[in-house]
């Protein structure tokens, strides 16, 4: 395991004033979600993409990463996920830290993205920092430990949650049940379902998620 978070960087058109967080998914890593960053830039002229590489080799896939084990997949323990979650959120939470004193850009200019067990990550960090992110939108993905988080919760960032009604490895219902949390926790949460869309991005979610982006990072 990596001592520090690393992985590609998509500069800014722009002057730097603001961050994007791509945090990707189990078995991929950072290059799978630093392709938005062209798709996305023009509309963030001003902000730089970062897209960090989970810390751990996946255990079904040698050549992705994973922020944790999934013992329904890869027949780990529950004690060895919790042990490795509770790494990757230190590391991450770490290089959130890092990132803001390299960059000078502070929490309120970056925003968090994550697909599947990226949105988990990104939930279960973003929304327990001292400072809160500018945004935290999430693909494909669900709130850990719901119960726990009225307990735990710091900051309340804007969150969008998109899921694809079609989702085939992380069921639909869970962006009910996250943004229920959510919002019991006094987060303001949007949602959107992408229909006839697996387990990915949709070009309607894009949509709503620059949308959400730009409502974010844009200067007035």
């Amino acid at each position: 395991m990596t001592e520090t978070l690393t992985g590609p960087i998509h500069p800014a058109k722009a002057e730097r004033d603001a961050l994007v967080i791509l945090l990707h998914g189990f078995g991929a890593d950072g290059a799978d979600l630093i392709g938005l960053a062209p798709v996305l830039e023009d509309h963030l002229p001003t902000a730089e993409f970062r897209a960090p590489n989970a810390p751990e080799p996946c255990s079904i896939n040698p050549m992705g990463r994973q922020w944790f084990p999934i013992p329904r997949m890869d027949g780990s323990t529950e004690e060895m996920r919790a042990e490795s979650m509770a790494r990757s959120v230190g590391m991450l939470d770490a290089y959130l830290d890092e990132i803001a004193e390299e960059t000078g850009v502070p929490a309120s200019r970056t925003a968090l993205v994550g697909f599947s067990q990226g949105t988990m990550m990104a939930l279960q960090v973003g929304l327990r920092r001292a400072a809160a992110p500018a945004a935290i939108v999430g693909f494909s993905g669900l709130l850990l430990a719901p119960e726990r988080l009225p307990a735990e919760i710091r900051v309340r960032p804007p969150v969008l949650l998109v899921h694809g009604e079609m989702d085939e490895m992380v069921p639909f219902d869970e962006m009910a049940k996250a943004a229920e949390a959510l919002a019991a926790a006094g987060v303001e949460v949007r949602t959107h379902a992408s229909p006839r869309t697996g387990h990915s991005i949709a070009p309607d979610g894009l949509g709503m998620a620059l949308a959400q982006l730009k409502a974010a990072l844009d200067r007035p």
